[in-house]
């Protein structure tokens, strides 16, 4: 005999991505803070406590691409070559390398639908603590090849600011918008040009 109850939502094999998309139709439907995390559990038919095996927050819904990003930032930093080389071409190569997977359809939603969001303290703050991740990452990776920490500092948010302009550009460049490595490209040819 079965318990299920008609209407209740998708099967209970969970993962970040349903939990994500469920988090978004949600959104759309009643705007971030009409929605909570028990919505969010139900629409995905999974407990909340599931909800809470795979983000600490209703907010870290929207970094899934970006958390991804960053485990492979991490590992494209250790695979570089040791000994002498130009460890910023390597920390800008790691960088590039951890979102070429990124194509249009992976454009956060945070970005293409504020407007049903709103301006949200827990957003900015989920966000800047995942910034800091990568910024930390990527200036202990030139500090440990010789930069000062000023210096490495300044050189890995330099890197991530390049970045974040490059995901809103390619965020509000429409459904044609390809994928989000040419845009960073061009941030940062940007960046480090004379004016």
């Amino acid at each position: 005999m079965t318990t299920d109850s008609p209407g209740r939502g998708r099967p209970p094999a969970a993962s970040r991505e349903l939990l994500q998309e469920a988090a978004f139709e949600l959104f759309v439907e009643n705007g971030y803070t009409g929605t909570t995390v028990d919505h969010i559990a139900i629409r995905a038919g999974v407990s909340r406590n599931t909800f809470f095996n795979y983000f600490n927050a209703k907010g870290d819904v929207f970094w899934v691409e970006l958390d991804a990003a960053t485990e492979r930032l991490k590992t494209a930093l250790a695979d570089q070559p040791t000994g002498d080389g130009d460890a910023i071409l390597m920390m800008r190569n790691a960088m590039l390398h951890s979102i070429a997977p990124l194509e249009s359809q992976h454009v956060p939603f945070v970005l293409t639908q504020f407007d049903l969001i709103g301006s949200t303290t827990e957003l900015h703050a989920s966000a800047m603590s995942r910034f800091a991740t990568q910024a930390r990452l990527l200036s202990g990776f030139l500090s440990h090849r010789g930069t000062d920490s000023a210096a490495a500092r300044a050189q890995a948010y330099t890197l991530i600011g390049c970045v974040v302009a490059a995901a809103q550009e390619w965020a509000q460049s429409g459904v044609h918008r390809g994928r989000l490595e040419p845009h960073v490209h061009r941030a940062i040819d940007a960046a480090l040009r004379s004016p």
